[in-house]
């Protein structure tokens, strides 16, 4: 008879599912989480590649002042590193920022992060992208003014590093969203600043 009058009772009202959307909802900033995570991280990975491709670049100038001498990079004649590419170098520092975000859901390293990718990678592109502007647009349209133009093993360097600058201005534009996209879920889900 107990059986029965437990049976007959109703449910109590935190556990009839009305919570079912607000579980569901919580469930999608879990997923969105992680999968913008993985996707920041990914363009991390595409920025360390460019990293490599730039310390490549930049290789003679260290192994000089470092008075190393290979006769083999010597012969590229490389020519010497712009102050920019410099800074843009430094741009791979804010990556600790964005780990220790993904790691521990902080909203601190995370906007910091963003603000390092601006300050030390967008900055120092378009700086480069204004210095050599004149150079594409004059190999691309001045069919008079090509002794003006710097090359580099016979190839305009304006349009090499235009070629190149196209690449990271994606990867830290990507950067950018998935970090937007990550901040909006943490803070929808409601998670707090780590201290």
């Amino acid at each position: 008879m107990s059986a029965h009058k437990i049976s007959n009772q109703a449910p109590p009202a935190d556990i009839n599912g009305d919570d079912h959307s607000y579980r569901q909802r919580v469930a999608v900033h879990f997923r969105l989480s992680a999968l913008n995570k993985s996707r920041l991280k990914t363009c991390m990975f595409f920025h360390y590649l460019l990293w490599l491709v730039m310390l490549s670049k930049l290789a003679p100038f260290i192994l000089d002042k470092f008075n190393f001498f290979i006769l083999v990079i010597e012969e590229l004649e490389i020519p010497e590193p712009y102050a920019w590419e410099w800074i843009w170098m430094s741009s791979i520092t804010v990556s600790i920022f964005a780990m220790d975000a993904c790691k521990k859901n902080n909203i601190a390293s995370l906007q910091y992060y963003m603000i390092g990718i601006v300050l030390s990678g967008y900055v120092p592109l378009i700086w480069s992208a204004a210095l050599w502007f004149p150079d594409v647009w004059a190999y691309l349209f001045a069919d008079d003014a090509p002794w003006t133009i710097i090359y580099w093993n016979n190839y305009p360097a304006g349009i090499l590093w235009y070629f190149f600058i196209i690449l990271p201005l994606q990867v830290h534009g990507f950067s950018i969203y998935f970090s937007f996209q990550l901040l909006n879920a943490w803070k929808a889900r409601g998670t707090h600043m780590a201290e």
